[in-house]
């Protein structure tokens, strides 16, 4: 039987020891992407998570063009782009005041609950959004503020992942949590300043629909 990481890796033409499925509803406190062997988690029928290392995969892009697949299509599974230095110490919520944002952060928090009990989260919104949607919006905050330690709210009117990139790596954030429509220009971005001077050596990603 093919794993769904099978046709993953041959859709979008990466190699498939970079790729690892997870299969956890919510994944357990002692839960890292750098272990071999996983602590045991409540096992569910679908694929939650495929866990990708960052650097081995941006070694690959350097020495291959970004994948067609990559730019036009996004695979409907979570995944989580980490570095060696893996934390949920301090989380980025990119909420953009559209229904697939706020789904994408509650489906975060329930899989990742036990691991950001101690967190401090910041959720950056768009400075104007409309009046039908401050009531999710207020919803969203009251969430990651009940699962994490610290929240903050800030507005700004970031319209590429340079943005978010940039603000993250001034901030010391560890995990970006965004939507994958920014998985092209993440992954241009990422290509870049791979290793600059401005490169974090802290920063994960977390992309969903």
């Amino acid at each position: 039987m093919e794993l769904r990481s099978q046709i993953f890796t041959s859709k979008f033409e990466m190699p498939e020891e970079f790729i690892h499925e997870v299969f956890c509803r919510q994944l357990p406190a002692a839960f890292s992407p750098l272990a071999t062997v996983q602590a045991p988690c409540i096992e569910g029928e679908n694929l939650s998570l495929l866990t990708l290392n960052l650097y081995k995969t941006l070694d690959w892009l350097h020495s291959h063009p970004i994948p067609k697949p990559l730019e036009k299509e996004v695979c409907s599974i979570p995944i989580l782009l980490f570095v060696p230095k893996f934390s949920t110490e301090r989380l980025l919520f990119h909420y953009d005041g559209t229904p697939n944002s706020a789904e994408l952060i509650r489906k975060f928090i329930f899989l990742f609950k036990d691991l950001i009990s101690e967190s401090k989260a910041t959720i950056i919104s768009p400075s104007f959004i409309p009046k039908s949607k401050i009531k999710e919006e207020q919803e969203i905050i009251q969430l990651v503020s009940s699962h994490t330690q610290e929240t903050s709210f800030i507005k700004f009117n970031f319209s590429r992942i340079g943005d978010f990139w940039s603000y993250a790596v001034k901030h010391n954030c560890t995990l970006l949590v965004t939507t994958k429509n920014y998985q092209a220009d993440l992954a241009k971005v990422l290509f870049h300043f791979y290793k600059g001077k401005i490169w974090s050596d802290k920063l994960s990603f977390y992309l969903s629909l």
